[in-house]
């Protein structure tokens, strides 16, 4: 099968979770092709620095996606800045490894709100752009947990399933509305996340 690579100049993404790891790294590459992008992330301080250093085709928006009036703003800002939305990155993801008795109440909720509910919201505010065009992308970023997770990490799995079932159930929605929906699972990655809460820079757990 011969894929086709589209043309990204000029495109305008959506990127939370856009501080570090993945989406640091996604939002250099993609203003690097001509992307506009939008970041959101809580560390206000971090997306000045970014937006600095990635120029005029970037703004930003702090706080969390899982709150829907943060994600609607984040939308806003799109529609606002570059005139539109192409595509979505939900993005944002908080890992804590361990027993499910290890960590608070106050953590574990946090993670399920951010891993499932900030995809779920900043979805919902980016679509409606995408669907008055009938074309789009979602590219949620997920897990190789959301298939099978380990034993020290149960209940950010089952946030990872959570995604993985919602994507598939709305690029069955969507897909003949022009939106296309993907999902991205790596595996152990080289960046601060879960750091300190059960992963190492020496042993590198799945994401």
């Amino acid at each position: 099968m011969t894929y086709q690579l589209r043309d990204l100049n000029g495109k305008v993404v959506i990127i939370t979770g856009a501080t570090a790891g993945i989406g640091a790294a996604a939002a250099k590459a993609l203003v690097e092709m001509g992307c506009k992008v939008v970041l959101n992330a809580r560390n206000e301080a971090r997306l000045k620095e970014m937006v600095s250093a990635l120029g005029p085709n970037s703004v930003y928006i702090a706080g969390d996606c899982s709150e829907p009036d943060v994600s609607r703003k984040v939308a806003k800002a799109a529609i606002d800045n570059f005139g539109t939305i192409d595509a979505v990155v939900p993005n944002a993801g908080i890992g804590f490894y361990g027993s499910i008795l290890d960590h608070s109440d106050e953590d574990v909720n946090r993670m399920m709100r951010t891993n499932y509910e900030g995809t779920v919201h900043i979805i919902r505010a980016a679509l409606p752009t995408m669907l008055d065009k009938k074309e789009g992308d979602v590219i949620i970023v997920a897990s190789v947990a959301g298939f099978r997770g380990g034993d020290i990490e149960a209940i950010y799995a089952g946030t990872k399933h959570a995604q993985v079932g919602f994507a598939g159930s709305l690029d069955r929605e969507l897909r003949a509305k022009g939106v296309r929906v993907a999902l991205v699972c790596p595996a152990g990655t080289e960046t601060e996340f879960a750091l300190g809460v059960g992963r190492t820079v020496k042993n590198l757990s799945p994401p």
